[in-house]
């Protein structure tokens, strides 16, 4: 048996205001588990991405989350869950004006490749990208894999 308190995992970097790697803290090793807190604006995901080999699903305790899908848009508000086969594509958002808190599980733990775009103002289209971290290491950046520019800052 494993038990944490969500307040003694770090908080860790990017596109959440609170990303908290819950099944890590507890050694899961069939499933991730995440803690989020989005502040307006934020998102779950650093762009519209599908996982090969995950499963996701959420589970929305407070606030209402927009998720984009292949389907339109899906709002999904406290108490609700919404869940991603394999290969789906989606980007969940926090586009209120109050916080959005959820639970995000994965099966199995390991996502498996997965493939994200965003907009990228150079080649005025949504293209696929990387995540890096900055020189000093003080932020994370998505840059096109087409032409490089720096398409999104997290810190």
């Amino acid at each position: 048996m494993e038990k944490v308190s969500i307040d003694d995992v770090q908080s860790r970097m990017g596109p959440a205001d609170e990303k908290r790697l819950l099944g890590r803290a507890l050694e899961t090793t069939e499933m991730a588990i995440n803690y989020y807190e989005l502040a307006p604006g934020d998102s779950f995901g650093f762009g519209y991405h599908h996982h090969d080999d995950q499963e996701e699903v959420f589970y929305i305790e407070q606030g209402t989350a927009t998720f984009e899908t292949e389907d339109g848009e899906v709002s999904v508000g406290p108490n609700e869950s919404i869940r991603f086969a394999p290969g789906e594509w989606q980007l969940g958002r926090n586009e209120g004006d109050g916080r959005v808190i959820a639970l995000a599980l994965g099966a199995p733990a390991d996502s498996g490749d997965t493939e994200m775009v965003r907009a990228c103002p150079a080649c005025g289209q949504r293209t696929e990208q990387q995540i890096e971290r900055t020189d000093d290491a003080d932020a994370l950046v998505t840059l096109c894999v087409d032409c490089g520019t720096e398409t999104g800052r997290f810190d």
